[in-house]
């Protein structure tokens, strides 16, 4: 069963999400909130394994919420994806930095959503090769100016080479291919790669490899 946090301010949001997730058999809402600050309350409280959570609201906005649930070392099993009306934008890449693994759109179609939460839920990212370079090219590259993130140094040729390959929006799957290893080898090299840049997910490779340098949008 997947357990699902709902964070919104509009109430109407809220209850037509709650009514499609759970028709599902395989998801259940535990429950929901108006605001930021009381979301992050919620998913202390009822550990979620997603947390839907949008990105403008009062209080306490989706992005410092986002922020506040992925350094909770309580909740490193709570997946967070934002909603959003606008599509893909400068709060959109800040709450990515900040922890989350993925966004959608509120109109998404009722079959994507349901699918968006149950690869949230798997631990995968929710972000398409073309999405992550349409991303990194608008809002990367406007920060050059700042200091590359730490941890590159950490990884070997091959965690490097596998992030990299993360960042161009491949599976584990087809990394093995690419790389001639097994499906096994390659998890275990993105595990590693995960663990040693502290990432909570696929996302944040996928963050750090553009804004560290090891992929640009010209080469990636």
């Amino acid at each position: 069963m997947i357990r699902v946090l709902l964070v919104d301010d509009q109430a109407l949001i809220r209850g037509g999400f709650r009514a499609l997730l759970e028709n599902e058999a395989d998801i259940e809402v535990v429950a929901d909130a108006a605001n930021g600050e009381r979301g992050v309350a919620l998913a202390i409280e009822h550990r979620p394994d997603v947390a839907l959570i949008d990105i403008q609201m009062p209080v306490m906005d989706g992005i410092e919420a986002t922020r506040l649930i992925a350094g909770d070392e309580r909740l490193s099993g709570v997946h967070v994806v934002i909603l959003t009306n606008y599509g893909l934008d400068e709060y959109v890449f800040n709450a990515l930095r900040a922890g989350a693994c993925g966004f959608m759109v509120k109109d998404t179609e009722p079959a994507d959503l349901l699918q968006g939460v149950r690869v949230a839920a798997r631990g995968d990212a929710l972000l398409s090769p073309a999405i992550t370079r349409r991303l990194i090219g608008e809002y990367v590259t406007r920060r050059r100016a700042e200091p590359a993130p730490e941890g590159l140094e950490a990884l070997t040729n091959r965690e490097r080479e596998v992030t990299a390959l993360v960042a161009r929006g491949l599976s584990n799957a087809e990394i093995a291919d690419r790389m001639v290893i097994s499906p096994t080898t390659a998890k275990t090299h993105v595990s590693r790669a995960m663990t040693k840049l502290r990432a909570r997910d696929r996302a944040q490779l996928v963050v750090f490899a553009y804004e560290s340098g090891l992929v640009t949008p010209h080469r990636g």
